[in-house]
């Protein structure tokens, strides 16, 4: 006799068979963190044989940007997934506690580091005496490192407000200050690939924080009905994010690598190697993302597509980790 569990709305049965799809999904996660494991160690394995010398603090700054990347996801996806959520039929009026002020803080505290790598001429400072502030206002990075801390303070205090909502406009000015910081005005059309960056930068954010937050709003629930009906349509979205993804992606990377010499660089320099596991990683991603959208139609309880959904939750995080050291590193081809 199978039993009705009146919390979950789900049968034993259903619970089985989301259990049963732990396993397989583990097992892509290891194969996947495996082909990237070597870029994923930091700079110097990347730099190890190109003949590239690696910038001062290069591992600091790289797990600075991937602490800045992961704490933009956060509200962004919060904002993206609320959303969605009113086109849910049924849907329950309770949401999970807001993460935003908590990840809009550690995104300021680490716009803050940065920007003060910035105030001492891209060199890790020593010490305060080191920093000089007013400096910051007198050059492009520094205006824009200044940005970047001003738009996380900024959101902070509008995610703890009454209007969680108006953050929208502070993380925008943050995704766009990103996206102009990563093309200096001496690169080749640098608006074009600030914009390709902005595209990208905003795609991966409503993915990996809309992907957190869809399943943290589905536990919440606890209803089969509204939690597989949110989930198809963080599906729905979530193909014309990896689509948008895909073409910024490929876009930015012809531009630093051109493909007569983009299969040499691969292997030869340290942006390339970097961006091969980044690669992986997101044919993995890719590889989860088709399982549980097939899940999600034709499985007997949808739900049980939550499980390479939870695996697809880690790989993205590899994912930041990895976009975080490749802005670090040096790009192959300096225009």
């Amino acid at each position: 006799m199978t039993l009705t569990n009146p919390r979950s709305g789900t049968t034993g049965a259903h619970r089985g068979a989301r259990r049963s799809g732990i396993g397989p999904a583990v097992a892509v996660l290891v194969l996947v963190t495996v082909g990237a494991l070597i870029p994923l160690l930091g700079p110097a394995p990347a730099l190890d044989g190109t003949g590239e010398d690696p910038a001062p603090g290069t591992g600091g700054i790289a797990l600075l940007r991937t602490v800045l990347f992961a704490a933009l996801a956060v509200p962004v996806g919060e904002l993206f997934v609320r959303r969605l959520v009113r086109s849910v039929p049924g849907a329950p009026p309770l949401l999970p506690r807001s993460w935003s002020t908590v990840a809009n803080s550690v995104g300021f505290a680490a716009a803050l580091a940065l920007a003060s790598v910035v105030a001492t001429g891209n060199l890790v400072p020593s010490g305060l005496a080191d920093i000089d502030v007013g400096g910051l206002y007198s050059t492009r990075d520094g205006k824009l490192a200044l940005l970047e801390v001003n738009g996380f303070l900024a959101a902070a205090l509008c995610a703890a407000s009454a209007r969680p909502g108006t953050q929208v406009w502070p993380l925008a000015a943050v995704v766009v200050a990103e996206a102009l910081r990563a093309h200096p005005t001496t690169e080749y059309s640098p608006l074009l690939g600030s914009g390709l960056t902005l595209v990208h930068l905003t795609c991966a954010s409503m993915w990996v924080g809309g992907l957190v937050y869809t399943l943290r709003t589905i536990a919440r629930w606890r209803i089969s009905e509204a939690g597989s009906a949110l989930l198809g349509l963080y599906a729905r979205v979530a193909a014309v994010l990896l689509a948008a993804l895909t073409a910024t992606g490929i876009g930015s990377s012809l531009r630093r690598m051109p493909p007569e010499t983009i299969m040499e660089q691969l292997t030869g320099t340290a942006y390339g190697r970097v961006l091969l596991a980044k690669v992986l990683l997101m044919a993995g991603v890719a590889a989860l993302a088709l399982w549980a959208r097939i899940r999600l139609a034709r499985a007997a309880d949808p739900l049980s597509a939550c499980s390479p959904a939870r695996a697809e939750v880690f790989v993205l995080g590899l994912v930041v980790a990895v976009s975080g050291l490749l802005t670090a590193l040096p790009v192959p081809i300096r225009w």
